[in-house]
């Protein structure tokens, strides 16, 4: 144990005068380990939110889409593409276009994904989602009008439910000798699918593809192909190369790319969160500041016997270095212990529930970050050690002589 620790251990164990000193200590660690606490949890919690809503996202997307109009020669050679990129796991072509749906007088716009179900489910878990019905009758030929499933939001905003009747209503028309007419059919409701995304579960009516491509008037082709990839952090790399492979006929987005403007909303309420909660462990370090300049003048006669006795400018300095350090590691350490077991305490128990219908989780998801831990533990320390800057430099500019006369 080094002579400044010794000595600076000695000075926050020891009975102080009065008791506002004792206290001043004791905020200044409180309000290092609520700050700390509540960034962990705060951090965790966002994470865990902005986890889940990326995973629904993926699981209802491809991590790769390729858009551009597609011919079964064309497939051929994006499937060819796809194969020398090595990246793919799997893949799946589909049509993707906008209608109408239509029922009982009341009407809203869809997107309309034609796919095939054995493929699709290979590239999303879009399967596992369907809430009532089935995804069967997609790959099944139909004896009267042709299935969808729709998105649970959608059908309960147009009153739909499994075996209603519904017109699909194309803006693209057909040309006939009365003129130009918007192209219409009939489907059935087969399905009601359920993601936990509201944009998807609120626009999207899936249909088998030869249905989508006979609406869209695709002639048997696809506008599109979903893949999936070996491993997710290689969507980048994969699609910068795929849009060298299939040049510009071809537009080439990853699942980032598609929800570039939430992803980017999600980091900046992370940032601008993680800004405001450190203001609570800043303003804790001007405790720790004005109890270490409190101590300096408290121990003024200490200070001068040391300097009489050989302890230079540097001796004071480190002791005080070293009483903003123990009062920094105390709450740091308690600081982190709190947070952490807040976080799992969330994470376990449902002591905030939420409504299912508005947020599609009924408890608050929580994503634990040793990474987050670490940086906010580093950060909080740095902060402290700032603040026992000038008390140190002050301590350590004492007269030996105006010490002992006055202190």
């Amino acid at each position: 144990m080094s002579t400044e620790f010794f000595i600076a251990r000695r000075y926050l164990l020891a009975k102080r005068k009065g008791l506002f000193a004792m206290i001043t200590t004791l905020i200044g660690v409180a309000g290092v380990a609520l700050g700390v606490a509540a960034l962990i949890v705060t951090l965790a919690i966002m994470d865990g939110f902005q986890s889940d809503i990326k995973k629904k996202i993926i699981d209802a997307q491809a991590h790769i889409t390729i858009y551009g109009r597609m011919q079964p020669r064309d497939l051929a050679m994006v499937r060819s593409a796809l194969e020398r990129d090595g990246h793919m796991a799997a893949q799946s072509p589909f049509v993707l276009g906008q209608a109408i749906l239509t029922f009982d007088n009341r009407s809203t716009g869809v997107v309309v994904k034609g796919l095939d179900p054995a493929g699709e489910f290979t590239v999303n878990s879009l399967g596992s989602y369907i809430t009532k019905g089935s995804w069967a009758p997609l790959s099944k030929k139909a004896d009267g009008p042709p299935p969808i499933v729709l998105g649970e939001e959608l059908a309960k905003n147009l009153g739909l439910w499994v075996g209603d009747d519904a017109v699909l209503v194309s803006p693209q028309g057909s040309v006939t000798g009365m003129g130009v007419l918007p192209r219409m059919k009939k489907f059935r409701v087969a399905g009601l699918v359920r993601t936990g995304y509201y944009e998807f579960d609120n626009t999207m009516a899936y249909c088998a593809i030869g249905a989508a491509g006979d609406f869209f008037g695709m002639g048997g082709g696809a506008n599109g192909v979903g893949v999936r990839l070996k491993d997710i952090n290689d969507a980048g790399e994969s699609a910068a190369g795929l849009r060298k492979a299939l040049g510009f006929s071809y537009t080439v987005k990853t699942y980032a790319d598609m929800n570039q403007t939430l992803f980017a909303a999600l980091k900046l309420e992370r940032f601008v969160m993680t800004l405001i909660l450190a203001l609570i462990i800043l303003v804790a370090t001007f405790n720790i500041a004005s109890n270490l300049l409190m101590m300096s003048v408290e121990k003024l006669r200490d200070i001068g016997i040391l300097r009489a006795m050989g302890a230079g400018p540097g001796f004071i300095r480190r002791v005080f270095f070293w009483e903003g350090n123990l009062i920094a590691l105390a709450g740091i350490t308690v600081g982190v212990i709190l947070g952490v077991g807040i976080s799992v305490f969330i994470s376990v128990y449902p002591v905030v529930e939420l409504p299912s219908d508005i947020y599609y989780i009924t408890k608050v998801p929580v994503d634990l970050k040793l990474r987050d831990i670490l940086s906010t533990a580093l950060v909080s320390y740095l902060l402290c050690m700032l603040s026992a800057v000038y008390p140190a430099l002050r301590a350590s500019r004492v007269s030996p002589v105006d010490a002992i006369r006055y202190g």
